[in-house]
């Protein structure tokens, strides 16, 4: 059961770029136009319940989405490829790096979700569980995330479209994935080229939180921090995210 995707480019850099919690396999259009399609191929996947996968079910876990992308990635006769993963896929590309570390080249983590478990109290939890059914949970969650800055129409665009991509057991079971599963032993010390970009108003994923995690577990990452940003830079800041994307993956 191959996942859904859009593909974009013919570059000799094969690169596969996972979505986050809100997003299905369009998460990056925004910044399709900045990307070099002369060195690099992009394949844009849809999770399971998602998109262009949203007929497809399983058990919605990251050892599942990995093993969904490495699937895929044989599909596409591609040996060797690098990774982009937003929020939840910041989360689930760290698995296929454990899962088939032969193959990875590098990994960006935008706005990332570590490989450990969420410190939610049983408010937050609250909060993102309801998100499965009360859309006014998912407007909440977006716009704390991006620094409760942006427009009241971009907010509410972003939860109704989350809605319809993808159903809601696949939502709901993903909230566990990538909120409460870990495997934080598994990737201590990988030494993997790793670029973690975060936006300057993201609330939640904060340069404290990724100095404790990411940059603590991964000898070879670095941390950009992207102004007038939050949780969606490749809707709020695009051609940075994309140019900044693109110049560690081809260094």
């Amino acid at each position: 059961m191959a996942l859904g995707y859009q593909k974009f480019g013919n570059g000799p850099h094969k690169v596969m770029a996972l979505h986050g919690w809100f997003g299905d396999h369009t998460a990056y259009s925004s910044m399709l136009h900045a990307l070099s399609t002369d060195e690099f191929t992009y394949v844009f996947p849809a999770y399971r319940g998602y998109g262009l996968s949203r007929h497809l079910s399983g058990s919605y876990t990251n050892k599942e989405i990995a093993a969904d992308v490495i699937a895929l990635a044989d599909e596409l006769r591609w040996d060797t490829f690098s990774l982009i993963g937003h929020s939840m896929g910041g989360k689930a590309i760290q698995r296929v790096l454990v899962d088939a570390p032969s193959r990875v080249r590098k990994l960006v983590a935008v706005a990332p979700v570590p490989a450990a478990a969420m410190p939610f109290d049983d408010v937050t939890w609250g909060l993102f569980h309801g998100a499965a059914r009360i859309m006014d949970n998912r407007k909440i969650i977006i716009a704390f995330s991006t620094g409760n800055r942006l427009s009241d129409a971009w907010v509410t665009y972003m939860a109704n479209y989350s809605a319809q991509t993808a159903t809601v057991d696949a939502f709901a079971t993903y909230l566990r994935a990538w909120a409460k599963e870990e495997f934080v032993d598994e990737v201590k010390g990988r030494d993997v080229p790793l670029k973690v970009i975060i936006g300057q108003n993201d609330a939640a994923i904060t340069e404290e939180v990724m100095k404790k995690t990411f940059l603590a577990w991964y000898p070879n990452a670095e941390l950009e921090i992207v102004p007038n940003a939050g949780h969606y830079p490749m809707e709020e800041t695009p051609v940075a995210l994309a140019t900044s994307a693109e110049a560690f993956l081809r260094k």
